[in-house]
């Protein structure tokens, strides 16, 4: 822990306990005692208002009429309030929703104006679900920070089935994506990012990526103007895709627009025939087969494939080889 971050949990403390002995002191942040009294000088040097009690039972005690000062959070802390705030949010459902609400109010009414920016930002980068118990992976918090900063990120990336447990890192390929918003889903985290060597909008899987740096690459501007909640529309199918279309039942219509990848469109249909139910569109690679079947197989007999007919035929295919694996 670094000095400025003690003395201010010391000060903490201290207020809590109102009386402590050195020894109490030395014990709880695991300090000699020559250090334990430096910090003393220097909380008293900051203005807390202590006084040493002599004799056995003597130690040190805080004024009765002390209070303590205004608590100071880092930026990082705030964020970390504030994603918790909402994650408790979506958990309360409408019975707290304007409670909710002031304590919103109130909380960017007080952090300062680049830390209210950052969380302004923060709204259209990450997604919480709180029923979904997701892996994070290691890198996270950088691939966050990047999304909410506009930063270049070098990565390594595991892609395909292998395990990240199972590969040296170094004999994987720096890559070099821009991060504009990340989410849990079906017990993952996922980060949508530009990949600025293929020149395309990516999805990774955040326990894949291995290793993270920043990079000293420029930001591309125009990535800013999108969010969460357009992404669907960013990526550009290569000639060789195909593109497909499904009706989606209304019972899960919700659960899959949580779902969404980048390549896909859900929108109310409003024909006769499939009244009521959605209309899922978008589009695959040729070698994204196995992954387009097995996100349509999560949804059964909700979902209705009307093109191409190539997809119902591979679809059941999927079906028939899971069938064989029981």
């Amino acid at each position: 822990m670094k000095k400025a971050e003690r003395l201010n949990a010391m000060q903490r403390y201290a207020y809590r306990k109102r009386r402590f002995t050195l020894r109490e002191l030395m014990d709880e942040f695991q300090i000699s005692r020559s250090t334990a009294l430096r910090h003393i000088q220097s909380l008293e040097e900051l203005g807390l208002p202590l006084f040493a009690e002599q004799g056995r039972y003597g130690g040190y005690r805080v004024l009765e009429t002390a209070s303590l000062p205004p608590v100071s959070f880092t930026t990082n802390e705030v964020l970390s309030l504030y994603l918790a705030i909402q994650t408790l949010r979506g958990l309360s459902g409408d019975l707290f929703r304007g409670l909710f609400a002031s304590i919103d109010t109130k909380f960017l009414d007080v952090v300062s104006e680049t830390q209210r920016q950052q969380i302004e930002r923060i709204q259209n980068r990450i997604s919480l679900y709180p029923n979904e118990t997701a892996d994070p992976g290691e890198h996270l918090e950088s691939l966050l920070q990047a999304a909410v900063e506009s930063r270049v990120l070098q990565i390594r990336y595991v892609s395909g089935k292998g395990t990240r447990n199972a590969i040296d890192s170094a004999s994987l390929p720096l890559r070099l994506i821009q991060p504009f918003a990340v989410y849990a889903s079906q017990g993952f985290w996922y980060c949508r990012a530009y990949d600025l060597d293929k020149r395309e909008y990516r999805v990774f899987r955040c326990d894949r990526i291995i290793y993270t740096e920043a990079s000293s690459e420029p930001p591309i501007e125009d990535l800013l103007m999108y969010d969460l909640h357009t992404a669907q529309n960013l990526r550009q199918p290569s000639p060789e895709a195909t593109f497909f279309t499904c009706y989606v039942a209304p019972d899960c219509a919700e659960q899959l627009r949580l779902q969404l990848y980048p390549s896909m469109m859900l929108a109310k249909e409003s024909d006769s025939h499939h009244n009521g139910w959605f209309q899922l569109s978008g589009s695959y690679e040729p070698q994204e087969i196995e992954f387009i079947c097995s996100f349509l197989s999560r949804f059964g007999s909700w979902i209705k494939i009307t093109e191409p007919l190539a997809l119902k035929e591979q679809l059941r295919a999927y079906y028939m080889r899971l069938i064989a694996e029981l």
